[in-house]
């Protein structure tokens, strides 16, 4: 079963003015076509494999990098293994030159190894990239970190901050679904992942509706899009993106960000804790805690502290470190 989604939105010249009074509010995915068209590491990925890759060793100062390594049977979709709590590749470590070279090296074969280095922070790896790569949309300092393999697939996941990722090399494919669809796209383990986010278990370039159903119901709401060097794309929190790489090289630039303090706490691990906490309760106390939690936590009723004097809202109050430290430590006593 071959899937086609509509495309997504598209944009050019976004500035960092219609970023945050258009885009973000908006809370959709968007494609911001020539992005980084005159980034250096763009322009070397117009020009091929070997260009980009001699652009990105030009900044390799020796630091080890982990790769994902897949056997040729995986067909590029790294996922779980067979056994259980296994997967179906190893994690190697290595310098980003002599990743790079594997990488061009396996360029000739029909059915080569899949490779992929993810997330590697650019100012440890790569110093300089970052100074000859730079972007000015963000309000905030954000360090890029730089992802590059061959074609490759990263199943569909979902990230806990918003995502700019600019692909500098080869071309991209993503497809996106809204947080609403994550009944239809049947998630795997919470506590043991690829790599540290829960993922669909639906092959998306094949999908079996006998053993997922309801994945048909996702397939009407997925959009897709195809970019190519110097393009990038804005994904929300929580939307859910599956990622295939096309070319036998690919490099691509993200930078994530959470427009919250620093002092902010994880909303998954709320989840997981709520999981150990409420999951289990008799029906109508969910259902009771439910409506709390709409209360208080989604302010489904408005402001759940609007009838308090300002000195005695205590955690219902504005977000500061004190208050983010005494939460911390109720909770680290609460939980023993």
């Amino acid at each position: 079963m071959s899937l086609s989604f509509p495309p997504l939105e598209e944009r050019w010249n976004v500035t960092r003015e219609v970023l945050r009074a258009e885009i973000v509010p908006a809370y959709r995915p968007v494609v911001l076509r020539g992005f980084a068209a005159d980034w250096p590491a763009a322009q070397a990925g117009l020009e091929g494999a070997e260009a980009a890759a001699a652009y990105i060793k030009g900044f390799d100062k020796g630091a080890a990098v982990e790769a994902f390594v897949g056997a040729p049977e995986i067909g590029g979709r790294f996922f779980y293994g067979d056994a259980e709590r296994a997967l179906n590749f190893e994690r190697r470590q290595g310098a980003i030159s002599a990743i790079v070279d594997d990488i061009l090296a396996l360029g000739a074969e029909a059915n080569p190894p899949s490779v992929y280095v993810g997330s590697a922070p650019t100012e440890r790896v790569l110093p300089g990239f970052a100074e000859a790569n730079r972007h000015d949309l963000l309000a905030v300092p954000v360090e890029p970190r730089i992802w590059f393999g061959n074609a490759v697939r990263v199943q569909t996941h979902y990230d806990m901050a918003d995502n700019i990722a600019v692909v500098a090399a080869g071309r991209r494919r993503f497809t996106l679904f809204p947080p609403e669809q994550t009944a239809n796209l049947y998630v795997g383990p919470l506590d043991f992942t690829l790599a540290g986010q829960p993922i669909s278990m639906v092959e998306l370039e094949a999908p079996d509706l006998e053993r997922y159903p309801r994945f048909a119901g996702a397939i009407e709401h997925g959009r897709s899009a195809e970019l190519g060097p110097g393009d990038a794309i804005y994904i929300p929190t929580a939307w859910w993106h599956h990622v295939q790489s096309l070319d036998r090289f690919n490099v691509l630039v993200n930078y994530w960000w959470r427009d919250l303090p620093p002092e902010a706490g994880s909303p998954f691990e709320v989840l997981v804790h709520g999981l150990l906490a409420v999951r289990h309760l008799p029906k109508p106390q969910r259902d009771a805690w439910r409506a709390i939690f709409d209360h208080y936590l989604f302010e489904a009723d408005g402001d759940p502290a609007a009838h308090l004097p300002e000195a005695r809202k205590g955690v219902l109050g504005p977000l500061t470190p004190r208050l983010a430290q005494n939460i911390r430590a109720f909770l680290k006593r609460s939980l023993g």
